[in-house]
């Protein structure tokens, strides 16, 4: 029976999803699958409006880190991880005085929980909007009847995904309410 942990891996920002998969094919190739199971690369799905379309994309919530289980018990499994191009080795590894990295010190189990706690929360709350708003900045409407008007945002309502835009109609200040969807940030 193996002695699975969590442990944080550093690796080369940017390069996460590379050296994931680099793993994964490393560690099927030396049939490892019950000493490194499962890989993760924290992550939550956002979106951003862009020339008034709404994009999709999964951003790392920890770049530079993947967290593994894995049983270290064997020394070899500890070697496959680091040799991996982009891997920086174990974060808290405690050194021994040659400066080489001992043992990788695994993650206690409230962290891990929290962590894997976040990823699920983002996946049933479902996508956020990566470019929130601040009051004073300004917009352009781009669904409705005030369609390319521009605007100021007056208040934000967080919850409920929706702004106050003071919008100018007929040389007035009229203060409307849009969802985050039908309004676009200036640059």
């Amino acid at each position: 029976m193996s002695e699975l942990k969590w442990y944080v891996i550093r690796v080369v920002a940017g390069q996460e999803k590379k050296i994931k998969s680099y793993l994964e094919n490393d560690i099927i190739r030396q049939r490892l699958e019950e000493y490194i199971p499962q890989i993760i690369i924290p992550s939550e799905k956002v979106y951003e409006m862009r020339n008034g379309k709404k994009r999709l994309r999964e951003r790392n919530t920890l770049p530079g880190y993947i967290i593994i289980s894995a049983d270290l018990t064997r020394p070899e499994i500890t070697h496959v991880i680091t040799d991996i191009p982009g891997v920086i080795g174990f974060l808290g590894s405690e050194t021994g005085t040659s400066g080489v990295a001992k043992t990788p010190v695994p993650l206690r189990q409230a962290e891990i929980n929290r962590i894997l706690g976040k990823m699920d929360e983002a996946v049933e709350q479902g996508e956020k909007l990566e470019t929130p708003f601040i009051v004073g900045e300004t917009v352009t409407v781009m669904d409705g009847p005030f369609k390319s008007f521009k605007g100021t945002v007056e208040e934000i309502f967080e919850e409920r995904k929706k702004l106050k835009v003071m919008v100018k109609i007929f040389g007035r200040n009229t203060p409307v309410e849009l969802s985050y969807m039908e309004v676009e940030k200036q640059d």
